[in-house]
C-alpha cells in the first residue's frame, strides 16, 4: 500500500491526524504529513476512513 499527500491540495484541516493518529501528523506548517515509518499505514484499520474524512480528497491510498 502506498499513501500520497496532495501538498498542493492539502488545506490543513487536520482530520487525517485526528482520524488516524498512528499514521498521520501535521507538518511545522499546519499541513498534513506521514509519520516516520508508516509510509505504507500497514495495518491501521483507521487509514481508509482519514482518507475519507480529508474535506479536500489531499491523500491518496494506492495498492501496491
Amino acid at each position: 500500500m502506498r499513501i500520497t499527500i496532495d501538498k498542493d491540495v492539502c488545506i490543513g484541516a487536520g482530520q487525517c491526524a485526528l482520524t488516524a493518529p498512528g499514521v498521520f501528523t501535521q507538518d511545522d506548517d499546519g499541513f498534513s504529513a506521514l509519520l516516520p515509518g508508516r509510509e505504507d499505514g500497514a495495518g491501521d484499520p483507521l487509514l481508509r476512513e482519514a482518507t475519507r474524512a480529508c474535506p479536500v480528497q489531499a491523500i491518496d491510498v494506492a495498492e501496491d
